[in-house]
C-alpha cells in the first residue's frame, strides 16, 4: 500500500480505503463486514470511511465493532455528519454538530475521529454557526480535522472567507472516469486551499468492474441485484455506459490490469487525490483493489480510456 498526506492536515492516509455506504450494517453481514476490516488491515488499508447516516448507525456500529481491540493510532478514521437521523435530528447547526458527534464516538467506540465531514452542505443553518460548532469540537479534542463532501465552489469559498475557524483539509466528491465534475472548478479550488480529494465511487457502484453485460441478466451476488444496494446503481446502468465499459476492457488489458484497477488507477493520477474509497462485500474484492497503487500506466492509455466513456458518461445533474 501507498500512502498521501491529507490536505493541510498530518494525516497520512491509505491511497486505497475502505468505506462503507450501503454495505456495513445494510447490505452486508456484520461478520462478512468485519471479515472486510480485517483484510483491509493485512492489505495495509488503514483509512476507514464511514457516516452516521448509513444504515442510521449500524454501519458506524459494525465498524466499532470491527475495530475494537486494534491501537487507535493504527487507523485513520472518518465519519460525516447532516444527514437526517430521525425526523428533527438533521442538518448542521450547532446543536446537531454537538449530539451528532457524541453519537458516533460511541458508536464507534473511540474517543475522537481524525476526520469528521459535513455531509453535504446546509442550507438552512449559517455557515458561520457549522464552522464555529465544529471548530469547538476539534478544540475538545473529539475531532482532529474538518472536511466536506459535494460541496459547490461558492460554498467551499464561503467557508475559507470566515475567519477564526477551523479549515477544512479534504473533500469528498463522486470521482470515476464516468462521472469528471470535480475537475473543473472543485479540485482547481481545492489545490489553492491545500485541500485534498478523498473519492466516493470511483468503480461508479462496481460499473467500472466490467462485471455488468449489455442485454445480460444481473450477476446474483452483485450490488446491482441488491434490493439494499441497488438504488445507487442505476445511473450507470444504461446501455450505452455497459457497452463503453466492455471497450475498456482491452485497454486495462494492454495496461496489464484489471478493469477495476485501471480505473481506481486513473483516478489515482490526479495529484489532489488522496485517497479513493472502495466498497467491499467480500474481502477477496480488497485484494484486487488494493493491487492498484502500484500500477505504472501509460497516459495515452488514459487519454483512450477517457475518449471511449466521453460520448457514453452520465450528464451533470
Amino acid at each position: 500500500m501507498k500512502y498521501r498526506k491529507l490536505g493541510a492536515s498530518d494525516l497520512m492516509v491509505s491511497e486505497i480505503s475502505l468505506g462503507s455506504w450501503l454495505t456495513y450494517g445494510v447490505g452486508v453481514e456484520k461478520d462478512n463486514a468485519i471479515a472486510c476490516v480485517n483484510r483491509a488491515f493485512d492489505l495495509g488499508v488503514t483509512f476507514l470511511d464511514t457516516a452516521n447516516v448509513y444504515g442510521r448507525g449500524a454501519a458506524e456500529t459494525v465498524l466499532g465493532e470491527a475495530l475494537a481491540g486494534r491501537p487507535r493510532d493504527s487507523y485513520i478514521l472518518a465519519t460525516k455528519l447532516f444527514g437526517a437521523m430521525s425526523e428533527t435530528d438533521k442538518g448542521l447547526s450547532r446543536a446537531q454538530v454537538f449530539k451528532q458527534i457524541d453519537d458516533s464516538l460511541r458508536r464507534l467506540r473511540t474517543d475522537y475521529v481524525d476526520l469528521y465531514q459535513c455531509h453535504r452542505y446546509d442550507p438552512d443553518t449559517p455557515l458561520e454557526e457549522t464552522m464555529q460548532a465544529l471548530t469547538e469540537i476539534v478544540a475538545a479534542g473529539k475531532v482532529r480535522y474538518i472536511g466536506f463532501s459535494e460541496w459547490s465552489p461558492d460554498q467551499i469559498a464561503a467557508a475559507f472567507a470566515i475567519p477564526g475557524v477551523e479549515r477544512f483539509v479534504s473533500s469528498q466528491p463522486q470521482y470515476s472516469l464516468l462521472w469528471r465534475r470535480p475537475e473543473a472548478k472543485v479540485i482547481p479550488l481545492c489545490k489553492t486551499h491545500d485541500v485534498s480529494q478523498i473519492v466516493w465511487s470511483p468503480l461508479a457502484q462496481g460499473v467500472l468492474t466490467g462485471k455488468y453485460l449489455p442485454g445480460q441478466a444481473l450477476p446474483g451476488d452483485s450490488r446491482a441485484a441488491s434490493d439494499s444496494m441497488s438504488s445507487a446503481i442505476e445511473r450507470w446502468m444504461r446501455p450505452e455506459i455497459l457497452e463503453a465499459v466492455q471497450q475498456l476492457k482491452p485497454v486495462a488489458a494492454e495496461a496489464g490490469c484489471s478493469l477495476a484497477q485501471f480505473a481506481l488507477a486513473w483516478v489515482l493520477r490526479e495529484p489532489n487525490v488522496a485517497s479513493a474509497i472502495v466498497g467491499a462485500s467480500r474481502p477477496g474484492q480488497l485484494d484486487d483493489n488494493a493491487a492498484a497503487v502500484d500500477l505504472v500506466i501509460d497516459p495515452a492509455l488514459f487519454a483512450r480510456a477517457e475518449a471511449i466513456v466521453a460520448a457514453a458518461s452520465a450528464p451533470a445533474a
